[in-house]
This record gives C-alpha cells, sequence and structure tokens, in this order.
C-alpha cells in the first residue's frame, strides 16, 4: 500500500493551467480586470468540458488576469508550492507565450516571472526545474517563429520549445521551420500529438519535428508498429490520465491506456497537464490510478523512475533522483 508518493518530476505541466479560481480573482483584482464571473464558486461551475476546444475556451479567458513579472511568479509559486508537497523534485514547466503576448504583455515579464518562482523553488525546495516554451499551433505559424526569435538572446535560459493547443487540423509538420530553429539555438523539443489527433501526428512529431519526448500520445496504441518504435527507441510519452477523462479521451480511469502502455514498455510518465482545470494535480492523478488499477509500490516507483529517465537532467541530478526513488521503494518493504 503506499503511504507516500516517491520523489517524481512533472513533465507535462502549463504553468497558465494551474491558475485556481481564487488566484483568478486575485489577480483581477489587483490588475483591475473585470471578470465576466459572480465568484469564485460561479468560476469553478464553468469547469464542465466536453472537449479539448470547449476548455481552451475557459483557459484563454482566465489567463487575461496575468499582467506583470509578479503574477507570473505568483502563478509559478503557487504551483511549486503544491509540487513540493507531492513530492516533485524536478518539474520542466510549459507556458504559452503567445497566449500573453498578443495581449501587450513582454515575453521577458513572462520569462523572468516564471524564472524568478524557478529560483525560489530550488533555494526553498530543493526542486530543480525548467521552461518549454510552446508554440500555439492554431495560431499562425510566422508568429510561433517571431515568438522564437523574440527570446533568441536567452535562449540559454531556456530548455526547450513545445507544441500545444487544438490539435486537430494542426498537423506537426507546420511547424518544421521553427523547431529546426529550434534546434539551431540548442533547445529541447517535444510536442502534443496522438491527444485527439491520429497516431499520424506522433509520427509527424518525431520524423519532421524531431521530438525527444512526445506530450500525450495515447493514441499510439491504434498503431502497433508506432509502439514498437516507442518502445524501441525509448521516445517518452508524458501522459496525463485525469485530463484525459476530463476531456473525453477516456470514458473513465478504468479505461486508461497507461496499464497498457506499461505492459507493452513505452516509457510512459505520469503527469497533471492543467490540473487547476482538470481536478488534479500529479499527486491526485497518481492515486486516482493506484484505485482504478490497483497499482502497488512497485508501480508507482516505475512510474517514478520513468518520469527522470524521460527528463532533461544531467546525468548526475537524474542519477542522484533515481537514487532517491529507490531509497523511497526499499522504505516501503
Amino acid at each position: 500500500m503506499i503511504s507516500t508518493l516517491p520523489p517524481t518530476a512533472e513533465l507535462h505541466l502549463h504553468v497558465e493551467g494551474t491558475l485556481e479560481p481564487e488566484l483568478v480573482f486575485e489577480l483581477a483584482e489587483r490588475n483591475g480586470v473585470e471578470l465576466p464571473y459572480q465568484g469564485i464558486e460561479d468560476l469553478r461551475s464553468r469547469y464542465a468540458f466536453t472537449d479539448l476546444q470547449s476548455f481552451l475556451d475557459l483557459y484563454y479567458a482566465c489567463t487575461a488576469v496575468l499582467r506583470t513579472r509578479r503574477d507570473f511568479h505568483d502563478l509559478a509559486a503557487a504551483y511549486l508550492e503544491r509540487a513540493a508537497a507531492d513530492g516533485i523534485r524536478h518539474v520542466e514547466m510549459s507556458f504559452d507565450p503567445q497566449a500573453h503576448t498578443t495581449r501587450g504583455v513582454p515575453v521577458d515579464d513572462v520569462v523572468d516571472g516564471l524564472l524568478d518562482a524557478l529560483r525560489d523553488a530550488r533555494v526553498r525546495h530543493g526542486i530543480s526545474g525548467g521552461l518549454i516554451l510552446s508554440f500555439l499551433r492554431d495560431r499562425p505559424v510566422d508568429e510561433a517563429m517571431a515568438t522564437l526569435e523574440s527570446v533568441a538572446g536567452r535562449a540559454h535560459e531556456l530548455l526547450a520549445v513545445g507544441l500545444d493547443s487544438a490539435e486537430v487540423g494542426y498537423p506537426p509538420s507546420l511547424f518544421v521551420d521553427v523547431f529546426a530553429r529550434a534546434r539551431e539555438l540548442g533547445l529541447h523539443a517535444v510536442a502534443h500529438a496522438g491527444e485527439e489527433g491520429p497516431p499520424a501526428y506522433i509520427h509527424e512529431a518525431l520524423d519532421l519535428l524531431r521530438v525527444e519526448r512526445v506530450d500525450h500520445g495515447v493514441r499510439c496504441l491504434e498503431d502497433p508498429a508506432l509502439v514498437d518504435r516507442l518502445v524501441a527507441d525509448r521516445i517518452p510519452l508524458t501522459v496525463c490520465p485525469l485530463s484525459n477523462v476530463r476531456l473525453g479521451v477516456n470514458e473513465s480511469l478504468d479505461e486508461h491506456a497507461l496499464p497498457e502502455l506499461l505492459a507493452r514498455g513505452v516509457l510512459a510518465t505520469v503527469n497533471s497537464d492543467d490540473p487547476a482545470y482538470f481536478g488534479g494535480y500529479l499527486g491526485e492523478n497518481l492515486r486516482q490510478l493506484r484505485q482504478a488499477h490497483a497499482f502497488d509500490d512497485d508501480a508507482v516507483a516505475l512510474l517514478a523512475r520513468n518520469s527522470f529517465e524521460a527528463s532533461f537532467l544531467s546525468d548526475e541530478r537524474r542519477a542522484e533522483l533515481l537514487a532517491a526513488v529507490d531509497a523511497w521503494r526499499a522504505s516501503a518493504l
């Protein structure tokens, strides 16, 4: 039985998706933003999504309260406090600069605020981390390239680039040049593929964008040859179980693809995606998976090990954290 959670990494986390209703109202008051909601509970009641697009509509509406470097610091800091309580030791945090720069927020204010919070978390909690600059695939490709160029001079402060937002109709192939430029800047690459989009999008992400990790990717099971490739090449999937249920990818956790992915040998990890909207942070994802699939300590330790193996950590830090997982497992015997 799991008494505590093991040390783990969160690799698929949109910081804007950690914006809890309470913080939405706090930042709205701070910045003089008028909200179309009667109060916190009214806003929370809107979190009844039927698909990815209905979620995104609310997600972008709430980001309007984020205006300053301090706002982005406070947003990330609130998440990192929760992460520490869940035993998270490393975070690769995605952010959507286009959701803010199109509203007139300077990209440097976004980046600086998030980096401030990550530095604080390292000191306060020993959490390592980095930023993944994610492009909104349903916005113009030239805007994505301009966004990348706007941070080219400080690319060394970032970890990777990613690709998110509405998937269907916006294949990875649209962003080949953007990802090629990111590689020139020395950045790692990840992309959402195979959540609502078909397995072909996973192929494109791997072959055309040359991603090192696939976000979601659960529809790979529709293509046995693709699964074999993921296993053979040790390409990680950052799976988000509660998100998948909330957005209708799966009807329930009982039907989730994760156990089959693990049984097939896929390097799958568990993550919370946009936890303020989907009803659970990483710890809650793990607890509910345990209940739905009778995951024991060995299974949870495997997921923790996978998270560090799938990360962009240095070899030294990865070894340190893998040893911490082994120590946790030994203590549970």
